[in-house]
């Protein structure tokens, strides 16, 4: 099959072409690369055959999702509802006498409604001792902004004018156009003041009720750039890949679709160069959680692509990227791809793992599929101490030998829920809601340990001195035996 996009190879996985006798086929075809759901060129031939179960999965697990999307979404209404309504001040004669006085209950657009994320962890405040001079404060403050990502565009701006006395930029739904649905979210946020002026963009992750998020990170689909390396293409379409078209245009001949919403890559990219020209010395950093965390890094990536005026003063001015809990984006040539590129623009790229969270370990990296992290990784165990590693510890989480001390790791969380708070202060207690997820991690470790408490914790309670003397890049085989206990 000719390829119709600037990509030099691809595999693409298509679900909704996907029938009964298809799914069969794929388990069992000599041929996949001939099936109307999966279009891939001929060099891609080998890794099909080797990847047929994962791909066999991966369209599973879309196929499922598309199909529950709607009653996944009414329960994800209901139970955010619910916690909202019991976690108002108010008691339930008064929320009665609302109800029939016509005042209804609380909407998923008023500045006091909390998503089912932020019932998980309720801190809404910055760390006042954590201060503009300190290594750790782009951490802290990316981290929050990546936890509130999650929330209303109200709730968001009400936390960052009124709690952290910053300027709020705009929350934005970017276009996918492959879901032909407003799906990507970001917002942004300036901390200005005499000796600094910089911006933050971050981006929300998965949110645990939204099926076609949950499809991006279950699509395994990959295209290569030629002299690049191979990306996930489920990342790439949230971040703004166009269909049927040319892929990613220059912003010069790219044509904005009035008829929906901006694509992502492109509406931040013009909202930063119109502020970052309002002063010289303004930088930006782009943070995100889980998908956000891809999102992030990836972002830098497309700007590399584009050779150009606007491009090099985004990245120019690009501090550095904060991600937290981030999936693998793609393969080991586009690892050293980016890393030469942050090299080259000084760009800092921090990624944090804790613990024994699943997400940062996947997809897989085996020889089925492509998917290697790159540059610096802060791993983070149950008491906040961090090393900075190439990869963090049981890469592929699945593993029969790490299942035991996994389950013996979450009891202690578990226990640490009750007592951190005396050592550490009321800042630091879990409510009710993630002490049920701790439980649930005595089966799935990994799942409670993707939750942002435990990543908000980690950027205050760990040492700052690993960003004072951070290594900007990390080769593969080199390991920075640098263990820093907390402050």
């Amino acid at each position: 099959m000719a390829c119709d996009k600037p990509f030099c190879n691809h595999m693409l996985l298509k679900p909704t072409d996907v029938g009964f006798f298809d799914l069969l086929h794929i388990l069992f075809s000599k041929h996949l690369e001939r099936r109307r759901f999966c279009h891939s060129s001929e060099q891609t031939e080998h890794d099909l055959d080797e990847g047929r179960l994962l791909i066999f999965l991966s369209i599973l697990v879309q196929k499922l999702l598309r199909f529950v999307a709607a009653p996944m979404a009414a329960v994800g209404w209901v139970i955010e509802m619910c916690l909202n309504i019991f976690s108002s001040r108010q008691n339930m004669v008064g929320l009665l006498q609302n109800f029939l006085g016509g005042k209804g209950m609380p909407g998923k657009s008023s500045r006091t409604f909390v998503s089912f994320i932020g019932h998980l962890d309720k801190r809404v405040e910055l760390d006042r001792n954590i201060k503009f001079t300190d290594g750790n404060y782009n951490a802290a403050l990316c981290m929050m902004a990546s936890k509130i990502s999650y929330e209303n565009k109200f709730y968001i701006e009400t936390t960052v004018q009124d709690h952290w006395k910053m300027e709020f930029l705009g929350s934005y739904d970017f276009w996918n156009d492959y879901q032909r649905k407003a799906t990507t979210q970001a917002f942004m946020l300036r901390d200005r003041s005499d000796d600094h002026d910089t911006i933050v963009v971050a981006f929300r992750g998965t949110e645990p009720f939204d099926a076609e998020a949950w499809c991006s990170d279950f699509d395994i689909s990959w295209y290569q750039l030629e002299e690049v390396g191979k990306i996930h293409g489920g990342f790439m379409k949230a971040l703004g890949l166009q269909n049927n078209i040319v892929g990613w245009p220059k912003p010069e001949e790219f044509k904005q679709d009035n008829s929906h919403p901006a694509l992502a890559y492109y509406g931040i990219r013009d909202i930063l160069k119109k502020h970052l020209l309002e002063n010289d010395k303004a930088r930006y950093i782009i943070t995100g959680h889980s998908l956000g965390g891809a999102l992030a890094i990836l972002f830098p990536a497309v700007l590399t692509f584009h050779n150009g005026k606007d491009s090099d003063l985004l990245l120019k001015r690009l501090e550095g990227v904060y991600t937290f809990g981030q999936p693998r984006v793609g393969d080991k040539d586009f690892g050293r791809y980016m890393e030469n590129k942050m090299m080259e623009h000084k760009i800092k790229y921090f990624r944090f793992v804790y613990g024994n969270d699943i997400v940062p370990r996947l997809p897989y990296d085996d020889k089925a599929l492509i998917f290697k992290h790159f540059g610096t990784c802060l791993y983070y165990n149950r008491q906040y101490e961090v090393q900075v590693l190439p990869e963090e510890p049981n890469k592929n989480y699945f593993s029969p030998m790490g299942a035991i001390p996994m389950m013996m790791n979450a009891f202690g969380e578990l226990i640490r829920s009750f007592t951190i708070p005396n050592r550490l202060g009321p800042d630091y207690k879990e409510g009710p809601l993630f002490k049920m997820f701790r439980l649930m991690g005595l089966v799935m470790p990994g799942a409670p340990a993707h939750c942002p408490q435990d990543y908000v914790n980690a950027t205050r309670l760990g040492t700052s001195n690993v960003f004072l003397s951070h290594p900007t890049i990390i080769y593969e085989n080199q390991i920075s035996k640098f263990k820093f206990p907390i402050n």
